[in-house]
């Protein structure tokens, strides 16, 4: 009788790196986030009837994307990047495995904690804890002796102001203060998220650009690093305390900081590289969400609006957006041994990502129902978007990797 090969389970090889349950959570998490604010748009607009959230939708909603689907993104990145960064070997599975559990089990639970009561005070502990777990991996990591751990550091801090506003929630639901919850997204926003990212840029977008373009000259000067930071943590902490008329004094300085290093690094890039192409036109978006977030204060302060969430969607969908879309597409690739290459249908994915950017802002600018569809199009055609793209990668995640390497 002829003998079979025996396939390999998928548990393996799901678990072979970390890239692999972090981006997988992440982009199922993201789907399922989508989804429910699909349906309350819809409630809005009296397509269906009000679903009955326990916690205000759009509460919700923040917290799903800059708690929890953002996250696990930077989390997946973190733990395969950082600890080359810093000199060091791949990390075990056993520094990373039992974090991932609580966190995947905690927002499974939120989901549910949408609609049954109590549900989510369990759900936002098991998150804390496995964002406190993976924040000592990170700190350990971060603080290794080595000569320059600018990255890893400043990343080791977002990830505290991540946890900080995790609690935050959780304080929030137990005490039914729910104007908690405006400082917590600000914190996940402010104090975590955008300096992550601004390390990560930083870091990665010259050095992939040097990677592809003969001749291209790195410039990583640490000045505008700290400046963004900067203006990220200042922006912050004038919304928590109240000032939201006075972010251009932060706002502007970080927006000229920021467009300033996107010329310089588009300098000899080779954008026909389309992988390289979507880091650049990411990172764009920094600085014009900076620059209409200081024109909108500036407004404010004459009494005009200019909309209210705007500058704010540019940069969570077109700057976080656009380069977690092209670092999550390029590790995974790289890392499943197949050649570091968007294809047509990638490209035009991140294509239509640019366009829920515009459609996101049009929807501040319109007024009543209008703007309220506006809304829905753009949420219809963000989920679209990852959607297919989720078609396209998440069964990466549970095969090995074509070139028979581990991993």
């Amino acid at each position: 009788m002829q003998k079979h090969e025996s396939t390999p389970s998928v548990t393996p090889t799901l678990f072979a790196a970390p890239h692999r349950p972090m981006f997988f959570a992440g982009a199922v998490l993201l789907l399922a986030s989508f989804a429910l604010w699909i349906l309350e748009l819809l409630a809005r607009t009296g397509v269906i009837g009000p679903l009955g959230w326990l916690l205000p939708a759009g509460w919700l909603h923040g917290l799903l994307m800059a708690s929890g689907v953002l996250p696990f993104f930077m989390y997946g990145f973190l733990l395969t990047a950082m600890p080359r960064w810093q000199g060091q070997g791949d990390l075990t599975r056993g520094r990373w495995l039992p974090a991932w559990y609580l966190l995947a089990s905690g927002w499974a639970l939120v989901l549910v904690g949408a609609f049954i009561p109590g549900v989510i005070v369990v759900a936002l502990l098991l998150v804390a804890l496995g964002w406190a777990w993976l924040l000592r991996v990170f700190w350990q990591v971060a603080y290794a002796e080595v000569a320059d751990g600018l990255h890893a550091r400043i990343t080791a801090w977002g990830m505290v102001g991540g946890l900080v506003a995790v609690l935050l929630w959780l304080l929030a639901v137990i005490t039914g203060r729910l104007h908690l919850a405006h400082s917590a997204l600000q914190v996940a926003v402010w104090w975590s998220l955008l300096p992550v990212f601004l390390a990560v840029s930083h870091r990665m977008v010259p050095f992939f650009s040097s990677s592809v373009s003969p001749g291209y000259t790195i410039t990583r000067p640490r000045w505008a690093l700290w400046a963004l930071v900067g203006a990220s943590v200042g922006h912050g902490l004038l919304l928590v305390s109240g000032f939201e008329r006075w972010l251009w004094l932060v706002d502007f300085p970080g927006a000229a900081v920021a467009l300033w290093l996107s010329a310089v690094w588009l300098r000899g890039a080779r954008m026909a590289v389309r992988l390289l192409a979507m880091l650049h036109i990411g990172f764009a978006w920094l600085g014009i969400g900076l620059a209409l977030s200081a024109l909108q204060s500036i407004a404010a302060l004459g009494g005009v609006s200019l909309g209210a969430y705007g500058p704010l969607h540019v940069i969570l969908v077109g700057y976080f957006g656009g380069m977690l879309f092209a670092m999550v597409s390029r590790v995974t690739l790289g890392h499943s041994g197949r050649p570091l290459q968007a294809d047509g249908p990638t490209w035009a994915l991140f294509l239509g990502l640019q366009a829920v950017v515009l459609l996101r802002v049009l929807a501040d600018l319109v007024p009543g129902t209008l703007g309220a569809g506006v809304m829905l199009v753009a949420a219809v055609l963000w989920l679209g978007t990852f959607g297919a793209w989720a078609l396209r990668y998440l069964p990466i995640y549970w095969r090995p990797r074509v070139d028979g390497k581990p991993g």
